[in-house]
């Protein structure tokens, strides 16, 4: 699954720590382009369907977080794969044990087939 040019979402509630940290981790890889957006109506930057359209897959934080995007954006998500990476929100930006779970989450589900 690791094709240069992969679109990666990340999504969490308020997009205030998780899916920010998770943006700034792969934003500097030559291989994906990386939007970061919160679900809530206090999110930092809100979660759009021109986001969902946008994205090859969608990785969220919580299982919340893909029922409420499935509810909210299921038509825009058609076949997107989107991951649970079961991250709760207790870390705050770049938090180096944050780094580590979201790292390790995502390159499993990035290099599997």
């Amino acid at each position: 699954m690791r094709d240069p040019g992969l679109n990666l979402l990340f999504v969490c509630s308020r997009n205030r720590w998780r899916s920010p940290t998770a943006e700034r981790i792969y934003a500097r890889s030559e291989r994906y382009a990386v939007r970061s957006r919160g679900l809530s109506q206090s999110a930092v930057r809100r979660l759009s369907a021109e986001d969902v359209a946008w994205a090859d897959v969608v990785f969220v934080m919580e299982s919340e977080h893909k029922r409420r995007l499935v509810g909210q954006f299921r038509e825009v998500l058609e076949d997107r794969e989107v991951i649970v990476l079961d991250i709760p929100d207790e870390y705050r930006f770049m938090d180096p044990e944050l780094v580590e779970l979201i790292t390790s989450a995502v390159d499993g589900a990035l290099e599997r087939d």
